[in-house]
């Protein structure tokens, strides 16, 4: 089983992160918020104006230091964990295991036969994070009088991580604990990385990107400091900008589209274990109309042990794949993942 230490958030013993008050990050927000609101730089200022907000994120990121939210181990300590919680609910585990595909990363290989098209893995609906989901927990107050949260299903379900991560008690907390602590992302890019591209086309939505996250960030800091529905989210003293990063890069590579449960419309969603597949191009489709209201995977190909389950990405796109979310498939309206 995984190590039982849980939810830890890290206290730095000496220098400027222990003695840091929140009016101080608090100031530094609101003017990140202004840099980021202001109007787009004209013809070749945009890489002056990255520069200019990135210098600011990492003053605050520096005031945070020590702050966020860890896990003690290695993520894969957790995983006996993450299947035990799947099967104790409901899940199906069997024919399958969790290992590292070195470059791949860690993904599901196959312990038995599986054929082209079987249903593969069965994730019922409780399982599921969604945005439903985060209506009803204790962010549900604050989604309530937020219209960002209310517009932006992505942005929901990041606080919802976060929220349910920092909760050493939540449902959810045997697949957060298996989550990457980081990942490729433009977000993670060092300053260099950002500079190579500049020649490329992909540019223009690193830059992008970069500036709305930092927006976001700087609005939301604000609202939890001083909203009166933000005062019971676990968030209030660690809501830091590499917890925020984290997670919006764990909803942007790991999300799907499925349908609400009354079936009127579709949802985004994070799906233990389903996430867990890696991709491909093909058939592979997640499946929402079974008894449950669950989320499940087809197998593209036929499948023997040892083989990995591929699952299928993102309509193809002329750039690097930085901004990866799971779409409805344009060729033939299935859930695509």
């Amino acid at each position: 089983m995984g190590k039982k230490s849980r939810v830890k958030t890290q206290k730095s013993g000496t220098g400027a992160a222990a003695s840091v008050s929140p009016k101080e990050t608090l100031n530094l927000t609101i003017e990140l918020l202004q840099k980021c609101s202001s109007p787009a730089p004209g013809p070749g200022k945009e890489w002056e104006e990255y520069v200019q907000i990135r210098s600011l994120v990492e003053k605050i990121r520096k005031k945070q230091k020590g702050l966020s939210v860890t896990f003690d181990g290695k993520r894969e300590d957790y995983f006996p964990d993450l299947m035990k919680w799947a099967s104790d609910n409901g899940a199906s585990v069997e024919g399958f295991e969790m290992v590292n595909f070195k470059e791949e990363g860690f993904g599901l290989r196959a312990t038995r036969d599986i054929k082209a098209e079987e249903l593969f893995l069965w994730v019922p609906r409780k399982l599921l994070m969604t945005v439903e989901s985060a209506k009803n927990s204790v962010l549900g107050p604050l989604y309530a009088q937020d219209r960002i949260l209310q517009a932006m299903g992505n942005i929901t379900l990041a606080f919802h991580l976060l929220c349910e991560r920092a909760d050493p008690n939540s449902f959810w907390q045997p697949y957060i604990q298996t989550l990457p602590s980081e990942y490729d992302t433009p977000l993670y890019f060092e300053e260099d990385e950002v500079r190579y591209l500049q020649s490329t086309q992909a540019i223009h939505d690193v830059f992008s990107q970069y500036k709305n996250t930092a927006r976001q960030y700087a609005y939301f800091y604000k609202v939890i400091q001083t909203h009166p529905q933000a005062h019971k989210l676990p968030l209030k003293e660690s809501f830091t900008y590499e917890d925020y990063r984290w997670a919006v890069s764990s909803v942007m590579t790991r999300q799907n589209q499925i349908p609400t449960e009354d079936g009127s419309r579709v949802t985004l969603a994070l799906i233990p274990l389903w996430d867990m597949c890696n991709h491909t191009n093909g058939l592979v489709r997640t499946a929402s109309g079974s008894p449950g209201g669950g989320g499940g995977g087809c197998c593209q190909v036929d499948g023997e042990p040892a083989d990995h389950f591929p699952r299928r990405p993102a309509p193809h796109q002329e750039k690097p794949v930085f901004f990866s979310e799971h779409l409805l498939n344009p060729e033939n309206g299935e859930l695509a993942s």
